[in-house]
């Protein structure tokens, strides 16, 4: 009666044990079709921007790069220029909703006014790795450019910028008049180089 038993104890074993593989697999189809639509799990989707690459610079980051860098050659600098040039584009300042239109709307960038010697250097500026600082102001439009808002180091209504450095004797200019310079989140700025303002009313294009 024991080696009876004892057989059909290990025989119940071994079934068991052929069993397992196909009951883990049941349970794990049954699980994976009781999941709607609404219920896959958010991991699964990804948010993060695509890779930088030089052969794949667009065209809006291509205008962003060459103003930031025409303003600055500090990437934490570029990267609150950058931040400027997105909010005029998201918020259509003065009209204009592309970041090329912006960057040479007429008088808002100093190095894209008609006549300054340097606008045809700086819109002739393309993706190179011969040029170190250029592909820096690259990657940083690429990610401002990116960036979800919620990366926004001020409010959307920041769009003007001055450096007290660039202006002739240090004077600031009308548009700040009545106006504080706000504090990006995240940043220390020297205010000798840059001052941030937000809510600047738009002036009529001519």
């Amino acid at each position: 009666m024991r080696t009876i038993a004892k057989g059909t104890a290990t025989g119940l074993a071994i079934v068991l044990a052929g069993l397992l593989p196909l009951l883990a697999l049941f349970f794990t189809i049954h699980a994976a079709t009781d999941l709607s639509g609404d219920e896959i799990p958010i991991s699964l989707v990804s948010d993060a921007p695509p890779p930088f690459s030089l052969d794949a610079v667009s065209d809006d980051v291509l205008w962003l790069a060459r103003c930031i860098y025409s303003e600055t050659k500090r990437a934490d600098e570029q990267e609150l220029v950058a931040w400027v040039i997105r909010n005029r584009v998201e918020t259509g300042y003065r009209g204009q909703r592309e970041y090329q239109d912006v960057v040479l709307d007429p008088y808002q960038f100093s190095a894209f006014n008609p006549g300054n010697p340097k606008r045809r250097l700086y819109t002739s500026l393309a993706p190179s790795a011969d040029s170190p600082a250029f592909v820096q102001a690259l990657e940083v439009a690429h990610a401002v450019y990116h960036a979800p808002a919620s990366a926004r180091p001020f409010p959307e209504r920041t769009r003007h910028f001055y450096s007290e450095r660039s202006m002739v004797g240090a004077k600031a200019p009308n548009w700040s008049a009545g106006h504080v310079p706000v504090r990006p989140t995240g940043f220390r700025v020297d205010p000798k180089r840059f001052r941030f303002y937000s809510g600047v009313a738009a002036a009529l294009r001519l």
